[in-house]
């Protein structure tokens, strides 16, 4: 841990002349420094060197535990702010229905954005070790459609009954919103299902108007 440098406060500073800021601000201009520090103490408050390495050196009238205790609640805040990267885990079947499969990218997308690392698994069962390569075409499916916001890290590798690859986001880019890809949508890459035979479809015929009924004859006179 790299130590602070010491901030010299009241008769710690040791120099025969400061330029003096008072506490609202204003450059008061330079002064010896016993009379600096009696206009600090006159205030109830104390003299803090803020530029040592001026000539000659920069002193601030302030409250300087107020000053220490915001400094410290500065830095609290900050190291907050800071996000530790992680490793999460996604886990995926060679036979995963696409529902499941966008759920899973979707949750490995939201890791990160996060600036999480990912780790995908496909994990085999009895006699699916027979058929590995499907679950090659699943992680690289997974890494291509992840492609526009990760790296790969760790390359597709089997240990066992499981093949994995770790993923890690792409450095961010100035100027771009990070919520830009989210905009976007992304299709999901994996091995394409055989497609279903389409079904024909007769043309129907619009039916024909029905025949208007033919008008009654006219009824024959009657004989007389």
């Amino acid at each position: 841990m790299i130590k602070q440098p010491e901030v010299r406060v009241n008769e710690r500073i040791r120099v025969p002349q400061v330029r003096v800021i008072g506490d609202d601000g204003s450059q008061v201009g330079v002064l010896p420094v016993r009379e600096a520090l009696t206009m600090a103490q006159a205030r109830g408050l104390d003299l803090v060197e803020v530029s040592p390495t001026a000539r000659p050196p920069v002193c601030r009238i302030m409250d300087y535990g107020k000053f220490k205790y915001e400094q410290n609640r500065r830095a609290r805040k900050a190291k907050k702010k800071q996000h530790h990267m992680q490793l999460k885990e996604i886990k995926m079947r060679p036979k995963i229905e696409d529902h499941d499969y966008n759920f899973k990218v979707q949750h490995a997308r939201d890791f990160l954005e996060a600036r999480d690392k990912v780790k995908v698994t496909v994990t085999f069962r009895g006699r699916e070790m027979a058929h590995q390569e499907i679950g090659h075409k699943l992680i690289q499916g997974v890494l291509t459609d992840l492609a526009d916001i990760s790296m790969v890290e760790s390359p597709p590798r089997s240990e066992g009954r499981t093949l994995s690859a770790v993923l890690m986001p792409k450095p961010q880019q100035t100027g771009k919103p990070a919520a830009a890809a989210k905009s976007e949508n992304h299709e999901p890459v994996r091995p394409a299902a055989k497609p279903t035979a389409a079904v024909k479809t007769e043309a129907i015929k619009p039916a024909r108007p029905a025949a208007k009924p033919a008008r009654e004859s006219a009824g024959e006179p009657s004989g007389g």
